[in-house]
C-alpha cells in the first residue's frame, strides 16, 4: 500500500519502505497531497527505526527528482574543460572555512560551485557572512552561475527554488518536530542537494564535538561513511574528512567577523587552525580532480587566491575594499586566574553568538553583521588573571547579560598546559 497511513505504520513496525513507496510519500509531500502532520509522523518513525542503504538510497534519489538537477558539464575556461568540485560542512561555530577554500581552489583553473545556506540556531550560515560585504549578493541564477564559474571559477550563492524543493519543506518541517538528528535523513539532505547541484566530485567535512550536530566519533563516522556511498552511487567522487568541533574554529563566531578572519588567510595569514583545516581540505578537494602534485599553500602565499576572492566578491555585486559592518558596543570577559586554556566549549561559543544577534531562531529573521564573539587564546595558550579572554560584539547592549550567561561555564584555566591533538582532522573516510 502506497497511501502515507500504509506507510507510516510500516516504519512505526520496524519495516522497510519499498522504492515506490518512497516515491509516493516524497512526491505527494512536495505537492502538498501528504499533509505535513503525516510527514511529521514518518520523520519520527525514521528517527526511532531507522533506514536500510537501499532506502537510504531510495530517499535521496526521490527528494533529487522532485526538482530540477544542474548540469555543468562543458564548463570551459580558454578553450579548456573545467572539472567541478564542491565541498560541504555538516556545519560549526566560528567555521568560515568556505570563504578563503572556494577561491583558494578555484585558483588553481577548477570551477567550485558553492551552493550555500543560512544559520540556524548556534552555527553559522555562509551566506550571512557574505552579505556583511557592502553589495554582495546571494541570488545568482543558473546562467550567471555558469558564467561566473567559467570566468572566475567560484561562486557561492543560494541554491535555486527548483533544486531538491522536497528537502527544502522537509528541513524546515523536521526543525520543529525534534526530528533533525536522523542520520538517514541528514544524509539524504545533504547529498540530495549536492548531486542535484551537478558537481563532479565532492569532499565532505564531517564535524565532530560539542559544537556539532555529530557529538561522538561513531556517529559522525556513520554519517560520513553513509553520506560517501551515496555520492559513489550517483557518479559523484566522494570522501570525507571528520573533524575536531569540541572548541571553536579560529578566533571569531559572527558574521562580518568571520570575512575579516578568513580574508587573513587569503592573506597568508590567519589562525592555525583555520589555516591547517583550509590546506587538508584543499589537498582532499584537489586530489579529488587528479592534481595531487600542487601545493594549495603556494597560492595562499603569492596572492592568487586573493585575486580569485575579490573576483568572485566583484562578480556578486560586491565590494572586496569596503570597510566590514562593526557592532555598536562591545563588552570584555576576563579570564578569571592565571594559566592555560584547556577548555572553550564549542556550543556554548555559538549560543552566545547567537544571543547577541549574529544568528536566527526562526527562518528569515535579520541577523547583525557585526555581532558575535572573539576570544583572545586558544586551547592550550597561557592567559593572565584579569587580561581579556572574550570580547563580545552586539548592536543591542541589552544582549550582553544573555551571552554572558551562555559563557559561565564555557571555558577553564589551569596551572597546566593540557595535552591537545596533533590535528583537527581526526580521520578520513572515502
Amino acid at each position: 500500500m502506497n497511501d502515507p497511513v500504509s506507510i507510516i505504520g510500516r516504519k512505526r513496525d520496524g519495516g522497510e519502505l519499498s522504492t515506490a513507496q518512497i516515491d509516493a510519500v516524497v512526491a505527494g509531500f512536495t505537492a502538498g497531497t501528504v499533509a505535513p502532520e503525516q510527514m511529521s509522523a514518518l520523520a519520527m518513525a525514521i528517527l526511532w527505526r531507522g533506514m536500510s542503504r537501499r532506502e537510504i538510497a531510495d530517499w535521496t534519489a526521490a527528494m533529487i527528482a522532485s526538482g530540477t538537477r544542474m548540469d555543468l558539464s562543458g564548463l570551459r575556461r580558454d578553450g579548456r574543460a573545467l572539472a567541478t568540485v564542491d565541498k560541504h560542512s555538516t556545519g560549526g561555530v566560528g567555521d568560515k572555512i568556505t570563504l578563503p577554500l572556494t577561491p583558494l581552489i578555484a585558483s588553481f583553473g577548477l570551477a567550485v560551485p558553492q551552493l550555500s545556506g543560512r544559520g540556524l540556531g548556534h552555527t553559522g550560515g555562509t551566506l550571512d557572512k557574505l552579505e556583511a560585504i557592502a553589495g554582495w549578493s546571494p541570488q545568482v541564477s543558473p546562467d550567471r552561475l555558469r558564467e561566473q564559474l567559467s570566468r572566475v571559477g567560484a561562486v557561492i550563492c543560494a541554491a535555486s527554488d527548483d533544486l531538491a524543493p522536497a528537502d527544502r519543506k522537509l528541513y524546515a518541517l523536521r526543525d520543529v518536530t525534534g526530528t533533525v538528528a536522523s542520520i538517514p535523513m541528514i544524509a539524504a539532505s545533504i547529498m540530495s542537494k549536492k548531486i542535484a547541484e551537478g558537481t563532479g566530485a565532492l569532499v565532505l567535512d564531517v564535524k565532530v564535538g560539542s559544537g556539532a550536530f555529530m557529538t561522538t566519533y561513531e556517529r559522525a563516522h556513520e554519517l560520513a561513511a553513509t553520506m560517501v556511498e551515496l555520492g559513489a552511487d550517483a557518479g559523484v567522487r566522494t570522501s570525507a574528512l571528520l573533524t575536531d568541533m569540541s572548541a571553536p574554529l579560529g578566533r571569531s563566531a559572527g558574521n562580518a567577523l568571520e570575512v575579516a578572519e578568513a580574508v587573513e588567510v587569503l592573506a597568508g595569514g590567519g589562525p592555525a587552525d583555520v589555516v591547517e583545516l583550509t590546506l587538508a581540505l584543499a589537498r582532499e578537494m584537489l586530489a579529488a580532480v587528479g592534481y595531487e602534485d600542487v601545493d594549495p599553500a603556494d597560492h595562499l602565499a603569492d596572492g592568487s587566491a586573493m585575486d580569485t576572492w575579490r573576483a568572485m566578491i566583484a562578480a556578486q555585486g560586491g565590494d572586496p575594499d569596503a570597510p566590514l559592518p562593526r557592532a555598536h558596543h562591545s563588552e570584555t570577559v576576563s579570564a578569571p586566574e592565571s594559566g592555560f586554556l584547556t577548555d572553550l566549549d564549542a556550543l556554548a561559543v555559538g549560543q552566545a553568538a547567537w544571543e547577541l544577534g549574529a544568528g536566527r531562531s526562526t527562518p528569515g529573521a535579520a541577523v547583525s553583521a557585526g555581532a558575535g564573539v572573539t576570544w583572545h587564546a586558544g586551547l592550550g595558550d597561557r592567559v593572565v588573571a584579569g587580561a581579556p579572554l572574550l570580547t563580545l560584539h552586539a548592536d543591542d547592549a541589552a544582549r550582553f547579560a544573555a551571552a554572558r550567561g551562555r559563557l559561565t561555564d564555557a571555558f577553564a584555566v589551569a596551572a597546566e598546559r593540557p595535552a591537545l591533538p596533533a590535528s583537527r582532522v581526526l580521520g578520513r573516510v572515502g
